[in-house]
C-alpha cells in the first residue's frame, strides 16, 4: 500500500537536496510534485488542497537549523502535516460502559465486516483479556451467519446463535440478554451490508442502533474502493453517529487515499486497520507511524510489537542458551525461527516496517509469494530425518533426492534451502558474538540472494 505515494515523496525530497536553503521557489515546485502524488493515491481533493496549503504554510515559515538540509526540513514538515491529516494519536475502543459494551459494526457488503468482527474478538480477548460474545445479525447474506460461527470456533470465543427467519433487531436484543446474563464484557455485533448504499439498509442499520445504544459504532471499509470509501464513509457518518473506522485490505492494491482522506473528510477516527486474512491481522492504527511508513521512515515501534506479540520467550530463551552453549544452530532451529515469523505476519510484513532500504527490499518480495516460499521451505524441512535435521552436513545427493520427493520441490530447491540455512547459520555465529551489524549485512544478503 502507498508504494507509489512513498515513491514520488521520496523523489521531491532528493529535488530538494540540492538546494541550500529552502526558497518559495523550490517549495511551489516541491509542492506541486506533493500534490500530484497525493492525487495519484486517490486521497480527496479538498483533503489535497489544506494538506498542500497547510505544509505550504509551514515550510515557508520554518527555520532551516544548521543541523538540517532543506529536504530535511521539508520532511519534517510533511511528516507532523501526514500525522494531523490522519489524526494525530491511536484513538483506542472505547469500553467504558456497564458490561457488556456494545460493538455495532456498519458498512458496505464485501468490506470484510464478518471476518473484522472475528479479528476485533480475538484482538479483545487475547490483548483486552475480555469475554467476548459474537453475533450475526446479517439475515440476507446466506453464509454469513455460518461464517461467523466459525470464526468464533476457530477463536475459541462464544457465539450467539441466530437464523435468516428472524429479525435482525429481535436477534440484536436476545444476544444483548444473553450476553447480560453470562457476564460477557464485550458484545460485537456483525450487521448486513448491501452492494451500495440504500434506503432499506440504513434504515436496518438505524433500528439496530436505537436498539442496542452501542458504545461504539464502526465502520468498516474497504481501502481498495479508493475515493469511493470516502464517499461511503461518509453517507453512513450522515445517518449513524459513528464513532471509528476500520480500514481493511491495506495490505493489497490499494493507492491508500481513503486512508489519508477519511479522517479529513468524516471527521472520525481510523481505529484499526485490516492486514491480511490471517485473523491476527488487525492492528490499531497509529497515525504518526503511518505517516513514517509513508515517507519511507519505516514503523518500527510496530515492529517491536508484532515481534513482542509473535515470539515465545521461552524458546528464545533456550535459543539464546544454545547459542552461548556453542551448540549451533540446527535446522530445527531454523524451522522454529519460520514459524515464529509466521506468526508476527509473515517476512514480507515484518520487512515493510523497517526503516530505508530494509522496507524498500520488502516491496520485491511480494507478500504472497514470500508465504509460499516460507510453507515450501517447512515441507522440505519435514522431509527430513531427526538426525538430517541436526546434521545437515549428512545430505548429500541420495538424501538430497529423496527429501525433494518427499516435500513435492525440485533438488535445486532443497539446495536453495541448504544455501539459505547455511548463510543463517553464520548470522547466528555473529550474533552470539555480538556482531550486530555483521547480522544486518548478512540478513540483506540473504534476503537479496533468491530466495525459495
Amino acid at each position: 500500500m502507498l508504494d507509489n505515494l512513498t515513491t514520488r515523496l521520496s523523489g521531491v525530497i532528493k529535488n530538494l537536496r540540492g538546494h541550500a536553503r529552502l526558497t518559495e521557489d523550490n517549495i511551489k515546485d516541491a509542492m506541486r510534485e506533493v500534490r500530484m502524488a497525493l492525487l495519484e493515491a486517490d486521497v480527496a481533493l479538498p483533503v489535497v488542497k489544506t494538506f498542500i496549503n497547510d505544509v505550504r504554510e509551514r515550510a515557508m515559515g520554518h527555520e532551516v537549523m544548521g543541523s538540517l538540509t532543506p529536504g530535511q526540513a521539508v520532511v519534517g514538515v510533511v511528516n507532523d502535516e501526514l500525522t494531523r491529516l490522519m489524526g494525530e494519536k491511536n484513538d483506542a475502543l472505547n469500553l467504558a460502559a456497564v458490561p457488556p459494551a456494545i460493538v455495532l459494526m456498519a458498512g458496505l457488503q464485501g468490506a470484510g465486516k464478518t471476518t473484522t468482527s472475528g479479528k476485533l474478538a480475538k484482538l479483545l480477548k487475547e490483548q483486552n483479556k475480555k469475554k467476548v460474545l459474537l453475533v450475526s445479525a446479517d439475515v440476507y447474506r446466506p453464509a454469513a451467519i455460518e461464517q461467523l460461527k466459525l470464526l468464533a470456533q476457530q477463536l475459541d470465543v462464544e457465539w450467539f446463535p441466530s437464523d435468516a427467519s428472524q429479525k435482525p433487531v429481535d436477534i440484536a436484543r436476545a444476544a444483548l440478554d444473553h450476553a447480560k446474563r453470562h457476564f460477557h464484557d464485550v458484545l460485537i455485533v456483525d450487521t448486513a451490508g448491501r452492494l451500495a448504499i440504500d434506503t432499506a439498509m440504513m434504515e436496518e442499520i438505524k433500528a439496530l442502533h436505537a436498539a442496542l445504544n452501542p458504545v461504539e459504532t464502526l465502520f468498516v471499509v474497504d481501502a481498495m474502493q479508493g475515493q469511493d470509501a470516502v464517499n461511503t464513509a461518509q453517507a453512513f457518518n450522515e445517518a449513524l453517529p459513528l464513532t471509528g473506522v476500520i480500514l481493511t485490505k491495506l495490505d493489497g492494491d490499494s493507492r491508500g487515499g481513503a486512508a489519508l482522506s477519511v479522517r479529513h473528510v468524516t471527521g472520525k477516527p481510523i481505529k484499526f486497520i485490516g492486514v491480511g486474512e490471517k485473523l491476527t491481522g488487525l492492528e490499531p492504527f497509529h497515525p504518526e507511524r503511518m505517516a513514517s511508513r509513508i515517507l519511507g521512515m519505516g514503523d518500527v515501534l510496530s515492529l517491536i510489537e508484532d515481534v513482542q506479540k509473535g515470539i515465545d520467550q521461552d524458546e528464545a530463551q533456550k535459543m539464546m542458551k544454545k547459542m552461548k552453549s556453542g551448540k549451533g544452530f540446527d535446522l530445527e532451529d531454523f524451522k522454529a525461527q519460520i514459524q515464529q515469523m509466521k506468526k508476527m505476519g509473515g517476512m514480507a510484513s515484518l520487512m515493510e516496517k523497517m526503516p530505508g532500504q530494509l522496507g524498500q527490499m520488502a516491496k520485491g518480495l511480494e507478500g504472497m509469494q514470500a508465504d509460499k516460499a516460507v510453507g515450501r521451505i517447512e515441507g522440505i524441512i519435514n522431509s527430513m530425518t531427526p538426525t538430517e535435521r541436526r546434521k545437515p552436513e549428512l545430505i548429500k545427493a541420495s538424501r538430497k533426492r529423496r527429501i525433494a520427493a518427499g516435500a513435492g520441490v525440485t533438488v535445486q530447491e532443497v539446495n536453495r534451502l541448504l544455501a539459505q540455512f547455511e548463510q543463517t547459520q553464520k548470522m547466528m555465529k555473529q550474533f552470539s558474538k555480538g556482531g550486530l551489524s555483521k547480522l544486518m549485512r548478512g540478513m540483506k544478503g540473504m534476503m537479496g540472494g533468491g530466495g525459495l
